[in-house]
């Protein structure tokens, strides 16, 4: 085997010393995570184009060193850029940044893996093509392509971002180029009209894998409607949650189409995205006293719980929907108010006529308001990055935001709850009463993933500079997963350092991984220990 430091010479020499980093100078770059978790980098490539990619896959593999790919690194709460392994020379593919094609008329684009949503909102601007970006809350610099690979979603209307992906192209751990078998039998154009393909279903095997790299992916996009609008809704009581959840199948499953998606948030969730935190209030335990969030709560006119669905459609089917939305939620919701973009960005500019602390506090929710109807409207924005920073006590200010640079402490568990009320009841008290235990304020959304299904994302926000507080953050998250998992719960994506629970946790599946892994890459050299 060759050493790291004569496998970073030769791909100096192939590629040149500007994209190619030392140990150290990798560690410098792409060392930081929000998680706190740490890794031993061998170094780092930056490459822009396929075959600069091959070129490094083949040099590696021949030296047996191995590689980690990553898009734009910014996996914020799952481990940024870090790999699961130690000892891995990153990959950066985010110089490779081209919209490749895009039929104007199908909505079907083609892009490579340092495309970002930014990126593409101005592509689509700049063409005026009437189409949605698949807009996370990640924020706009981030990756599609690692976002649908990851199997992310969103509350616009393609809402599983994989499902979106019609067609992709992966360089494999020996170097050579896959395609599906409608795109080599029949083209480029066809396989991108059809994601299903021809033969066994292959795409899903490059997904939370390291069966190879993926280079570009086809898309199809949302087309813009008429009409977009958010329902909100607050629920007085926080034992309101069983009957509304009732109330959201009810939705979903009568809108199909019409609904993107549904997201309900605890007062703790929605305070975290509107209110700075009061430090000066917090109690001995290190949180917030629940009189203080109630408190708060008042002061921002934030209830229990806070719904958030979004519409899409001609004007008179979203009319309808809207009529079908009040008749399932009456006598649940205290307010339900219908908005579009346009109506909340006026709001936010006249509050700033209120004067005093009430006009201040205004304008600060009036703003996250319209920040979060532009981005269910396709506008990537960085509205739902402020919640990173939220227990930060010197955050930076400015923008763009890098959670991971910035030095927040963030970690999500994410786990799939049965869209039933007294599972969701029994979550929130379970993620409630784990988190206080553990020192973490209970943060808890529910986002609609189909009509039987929530993902819940828990963001688990600590001290990253004070060891012990990580530490309670890295408990809190393995105590969350153990008890979620009894009670049927489990996260639907793992940050790095609970790879290796996989193993304990499937062992049958992760065996059976591994064997068809070693199929393609008898060394285990591309992201070894990702998801196995």
């Amino acid at each position: 085997m060759t050493s790291t430091s004569d496998s970073l010479g030769q791909l100096s020499a192939v590629l040149g010393e500007a994209q190619v980093d030392t140990a150290a100078a990798a560690q410098t770059r792409y060392g930081q995570d929000t998680t706190g978790a740490q890794r031993r980098l061998a170094g780092a490539v930056r490459v822009r184009s396929l075959e600069e990619v091959r070129k490094v896959v083949a040099l590696t593999a021949h030296q047996g060193q191995a590689l980690h790919p990553i898009s734009t690194g910014r996996n914020w709460g799952y481990g940024s850029s870090l790999p699961a392994g130690q000892d891995c020379i990153l990959l950066d593919l985010g110089a490779m940044n081209r919209i490749l094609e895009f039929d104007a008329d199908l909505g079907i684009i083609t892009l490579e893996p340092g495309v970002t949503q930014a990126d593409l909102a101005s592509f689509l601007a700049q063409g005026q093509h009437p189409y949605l970006v698949p807009v996370t809350g990640a924020g706009p610099s981030c990756s599609l392509l690692a976002n649908a690979l990851e199997r992310g979603y969103g509350v616009t209307p393609h809402t599983d971002h994989f499902a979106a992906v019609t067609d992709l192209q992966a360089v494999m751990p020996d170097g050579t180029v896959s395609h599906s078998m409608l795109h080599e039998a029949a083209g480029a154009r066809t396989a991108g009209l059809y994601r299903w393909g021809l033969g066994p279903y292959s795409a899903g095997l490059f997904t939370q894998s390291g069966f190879g790299i993926v280079t570009r992916i086809s898309l199809a996009l949302a087309r813009k409607v008429d009409v977009t609008q958010v329902a909100l809704f607050s629920l007085r009581h926080a034992d309101l949650i069983e009957p509304a959840v009732a109330a959201v199948r009810a939705i979903l499953t009568r809108l199909p189409g019409i609904v993107g998606g549904i997201n309900l948030m605890n007062q703790h969730r929605v305070l975290a995205m509107s209110a700075p935190y009061p430090w000066e209030s917090v109690g001995p335990d290190g949180l917030l006293p629940e009189a203080v969030v109630q408190a708060l709560g008042q002061q921002y006119q934030v209830f229990p719980w806070t719904g958030f669905c979004t519409l899409y459609g001609p004007n008179r089917m979203v009319k309808a929907a809207r009529a079908e939305i009040r008749a399932a939620l009456r006598g649940l919701a205290s307010r339900l108010l219908f908005i579009t973009p346009q109506r909340a960005r006026q709001l936010h500019r006249l509050s700033r006529l209120m004067p005093g602390a009430l006009g201040h506090r205004l304008h600060r929710l009036t703003g996250t308001l319209a920040q979060s109807l532009d981005l269910v409207a396709g506008q990537p924005n960085e509205t739902a990055l402020p919640l990173a920073y939220w227990r930060h006590r010197n955050p930076p200010t400015g923008s763009p935001r890098q959670p991971a640079r910035d030095g927040c402490g963030l970690m999500w568990y994410a786990p799939l709850v049965p869209m039933q009320a007294k599972s969701v009841s029994t979550y929130q008290k379970l993620v409630t009463q784990t988190c206080t235990e553990h020192g973490i304020e209970p943060l808890i959304t529910f986002t609609t993933l189909n009509d039987r299904c929530f993902d819940s994302t828990v963001p688990i926000l600590f001290d990253r500079t004070d060891p012990a507080a990580v530490q309670r953050a890295q408990q809190c998250f393995e105590s969350l997963l153990f008890k979620g998992r009894e009670s049927g719960f489990f996260p639907y994506r793992l940050p790095v350092d609970a790879m290796p629970l996989l193993r304990q946790l499937a062992p049958a599946a992760t065996a059976f991984h591994e064997r068809l892994m070693r199929t393609f890459d008898p060394q285990r050299l591309l992201a070894p220990g990702r998801y196995s």
